[in-house]
């Protein structure tokens, strides 16, 4: 059955908006109102709210309500307040979660960074997943360290309570194979409990 999702990863630039627009599209081609949810971005081209919104438009939603917060400093979001203003306010991030939700079937929740990353003041990406509430998915670029990062942000995950239902394994294309690709998948295994996937494994994701 096909359920919203929180899609988080081991650390920035693993493709965490990669995998949600792939999963978004194999939603949609089986007939599926699913929608992209990026509660806050940093950047000043908005690259991955604008990469949602082209694939759920037709659902009838704005690039807004997909990214309710922007910070135009690519940092992190706490730091982005501080050198242009506060612009965070969960209540508005979760009215418009919630609102998303009630009109769609599936909503695909992107955060921002790692699962530790400080989105406020003592409020990090895990604080807003826990007020979401969602079974979280966690994205690790297949190289040399993901073993480490995967296993303690699944462990993380676990121990703030919520539910991990796999982790995807991203071959990204400006990594070069270090050697390391091939045996991750088989070394996971034995570190954590959950599925792990590859990119070409994304339908059984969702």
């Amino acid at each position: 059955m096909a359920e919203s999702l929180f899609i988080t990863g081991t650390d920035t630039n693993v493709g965490k908006t990669w995998v949600l627009c792939k999963m978004l599209k194999a939603f949609r081609t089986q007939g599926i109102d699913a929608v992209g949810f990026k509660p806050v971005e940093c950047g000043e081209k908005r690259t991955d709210s604008t990469a949602i919104f082209e694939i759920c438009e037709e659902a009838g939603v704005t690039i807004d309500e997909i990214n309710p917060v922007w910070f135009q400093k690519p940092v992190a979001p706490s730091v982005a307040a501080e050198i242009e203003g506060p612009n965070w306010d969960l209540d508005r991030v979760l009215v418009t979660f919630e609102k998303l939700k009630s009109e769609h079937d599936v909503v695909l929740v992107e955060g921002a960074g790692g699962w530790l990353v400080p989105i406020a003041d003592n409020f990090l990406v895990s604080d807003l997943a826990s007020k979401i509430g969602l079974p979280v998915v966690v994205v690790a670029a297949n190289r040399l360290g993901c073993l480490n990062h995967t296993a303690l942000t699944v462990r993380q995950i676990a121990w703030d309570g919520l539910a991990c239902r796999s982790v995807i394994l991203n071959d990204l294309p400006e990594d070069e194979d270090d050697g390391s690709r091939a045996g991750n998948q088989a070394a996971l295994k034995s570190l954590i409990s959950v599925p792990i996937l590859k990119l070409d494994d994304i339908k059984s994701a969702v």
